[in-house]
């Protein structure tokens, strides 16, 4: 499943026979230029779980900002402390060009693969700026919620800050309700929710990254290996569910009152994927979802 580069994902790491441009990778900046982009193949996630979704940015956001989850648009959100850098990556002997934000680390934290002569240009003319300029974060990040008793977007970016660990490692003082589940039941939820048409949203995270979708769920699948695929609206989710070490049921406030999510963490205790309801959805899609969680049982 690695590349020769040692990435989870093939393709999504510069080559050696690849330019890279340095560019500005500081908000509003970086914004400005990933929402120039018009037909963008955007990529989040790591080995366990993986996002895909063809289209535009909306307007990225970083930790404490309001996020939003909208039809035919890339939802990205950003930890702005550790986003260290943006690279353009141009493929010297395909000529595909991607942008890729990586983590101080040197981590891919997201990827968007531009896909028109168009948004390659447009690419070609961003602003670059000099090695050791860093940093998506703005010179006064805005506060973010405790998520021991914060709402839905408080435990998000509690994910993104560090991959959960932190919240993780001290979740006995969560205010919310949440109860530990047998993870084999994930691909049931994704049937049933395809089955009958009960739209569903979902958060992949990266090292200082998060990619979320939502929508109705079209066609799931997996493999023998335990690999499960999903759909979702004009995205595609993939999960190795035989790496998921624990899954939880965490409820919080959302739009339409306390929400229930399914937090799917790896074996180092990091959380890499969500499935939950973003936003209004409508009372009876909320109520549909809180109705199948409330079903599910504990592991």
């Amino acid at each position: 499943m690695t590349d020769d580069d040692g990435c989870p994902f093939e393709g999504c790491c510069p080559r050696r026979n690849s330019s890279v441009r340095l560019i500005d990778a500081r908000m509003p900046e970086l914004a400005r230029c990933l929402t120039l982009f018009r037909y963008v193949q955007a990529v989040t996630g790591g080995p366990v779980a993986r996002i895909d979704q063809a289209g535009s940015y909306a307007v990225p956001s970083v930790r404490g900002d309001a996020f939003a989850v909208r039809p035919g648009e890339i939802a990205l959100r950003l930890d702005g402390a550790g986003v260290d850098s943006a690279v353009v990556v141009r493929d010297q002997g395909t000529g595909e060009v991607a942008l890729h934000l990586l983590d101080a680390d040197g981590r891919t934290a997201h990827q968007g693969r531009l896909l028109s002569d168009g948004d390659r240009l447009l690419a070609g003319l961003a602003r670059t700026v000099g090695a050791g300029t860093r940093g998506v974060g703005p010179a006064a990040p805005p506060e973010v919620p405790m998520w021991q008793n914060g709402d839905q977007l408080a435990q998000l970016d509690a994910v993104l800050a560090d991959g959960g660990a932190a919240r993780r490692a001290a979740f006995d003082r969560y205010r919310g309700e949440h109860r530990e589940i047998d993870a084999r039941v994930v691909p049931e939820v994704l049937d049933h929710v395809c089955s009958v048409g009960l739209p569903v949203g979902v958060a992949v995270f990266a090292p200082s990254a998060m990619q979320a979708c939502a929508g109705r769920v079209h066609v799931t699948d997996r493999t023998a290996d335990g690999r499960v695929f999903a759909a979702i609206d004009q995205s595609s989710v993939e999960i190795d569910l035989a790496a998921v070490r624990a899954c939880r049921l965490v409820r919080a406030t959302a739009a339409h009152g306390p929400t229930s999510a399914l937090e799917l963490d790896d074996a180092d205790g990091r959380c890499v994927a969500v499935l939950t309801q973003f936003g209004i959805v409508g009372e009876p899609v909320h109520a549909a979802w809180e109705h199948l969680a409330a079903s599910l049982p504990d592991a």
